[in-house]
């Protein structure tokens, strides 16, 4: 994880670089070398060491600086994108000989604090609940309730969780489906344990774990689920009443779960069941149609969570976020997640509360 926000924060610092450039030409009389040149040095050491600073101190001040680094990176990724797409219309209305400058700066400035004012509100918007309705055949009507990357904690306050955790009870799902990365660090995780220990359902509460709980601590993850009362599957079958069955995968790039080891653990479950498979990662579809499990249930993904980031992820995953024909009679649904990872921010991506509708 360290290599990794080390390369985030060089990226976040050649970004906000080139915004800073991108700022000075548009505003040419305004004088922006020294903040062009400073300010995005500033911001990314803020960043790194709020970064580091919000993993060991919990409390409202902390929570603050959590808030204002990673909403910052957030809008520097939105903001870079944006300038990219107007510095292309600046050298298209140079060639066509256009004075556009003029124009084009003040615009680019009204769009990105626009799309900031957006990705704002949908950070900070409740969930919406989702109804998907999907067919079995011969299978008996199911409603299950999906959690997936909440990642609670310094990010989430606990009172947000429970209204979450309350308009999804209000669906009286007969399960609850968790799909991983649910805590990530901070204060009281026993409360937010706690919270979702008292979720009930007719069959109980049942969970894989995500890449985010293997960051965590491993063993930390696994006394969080057992204190939230999660029934856990790590490549493991678990039937349950009334004819349905439950495959649960461990995460398949940190566990290193191949298709040879899905092959494996397919081959143990009963074709006569009703077969339910939960994922964290939208991966290895294919070897789960290969097996004609009629629905698979994934996250991780969060639907991009801000534009443009979206299109990256579908170039890594096929299924991105919906509903999606996996094969002639297997189904994936992949969830674009409760709240939100890092940056408090959701442009073109909004969070939802899933509830899956079998038959």
């Amino acid at each position: 994880m360290s290599a990794f926000f080390i390369v985030a924060s060089l990226i976040l610092l050649i970004m906000q670089v080139c915004i800073g450039l991108w700022l000075y030409f548009a505003f040419p009389a305004i004088g922006w070398k020294i903040p062009a040149a400073a300010a995005p040095l500033v911001l990314t050491v803020f960043f790194r060491w709020a970064m580091t600073y919000t993993r060991t101190h919990y409390g409202t001040l902390e929570s603050i600086i959590y808030y204002a680094a990673y909403m910052w990176a957030g809008f520097v990724f939105i903001f870079f994108s944006l300038i990219i797409i107007f510095a292309l219309l600046q050298a298209l209305c140079a060639l066509c000989h256009i004075p556009a400058r003029h124009i084009l700066g003040p615009v680019s400035v009204a769009v990105m604090l626009a799309a900031a004012g957006l990705s704002i509100w949908g950070g900070f918007a409740a969930p919406k609940v989702k109804h998907i309705y999907v067919t079995i055949p011969g299978a008996p009507k199911l409603t299950a309730a999906l959690l997936s990357d909440s990642h609670l904690g310094v990010g989430v306050s606990l009172a947000r969780f429970e209204s979450a955790l309350k308009r999804m009870q209000a669906e009286k799902p007969d399960i609850l489906l968790v799909l991983g990365d649910v805590y990530e660090y901070g204060m009281h995780p026993k409360k937010y344990a706690q919270a979702l220990a008292n979720f009930k359902t007719k069959y109980g509460t049942y969970g894989v774990l995500g890449n985010h709980e293997y960051y965590m601590g491993y063993q930390n993850s696994l006394n969080f689920y057992e204190q939230a009362n999660i029934t856990l599957l790590q490549n493991q079958v678990k039937d349950l009443p009334d004819g349905w069955q439950l495959i649960g995968l461990s995460d398949i790039k940190m566990a290193r779960v191949t298709a040879e080891k899905v092959d494996k653990l397919l081959a143990q479950t009963d074709p006569q069941k009703y077969r339910l498979l939960l994922s964290h990662q939208p991966l290895l579809t294919e070897t789960v149609a290969a097996h004609q499990i009629p629905l698979m249930m994934s996250g991780h993904t969060h639907a991009g969570q801000i534009w443009p980031f979206n299109y990256f992820v579908k170039l890594r995953y096929p299924h991105a976020y919906g509903l999606y024909q996996t094969g002639p009679a297997s189904q994936i649904y992949v969830t674009s997640g409760l709240f939100y990872w890092g940056m408090p921010l959701r442009l073109m991506a909004p969070a939802e509360i899933p509830i899956l509708h079998i038959n």
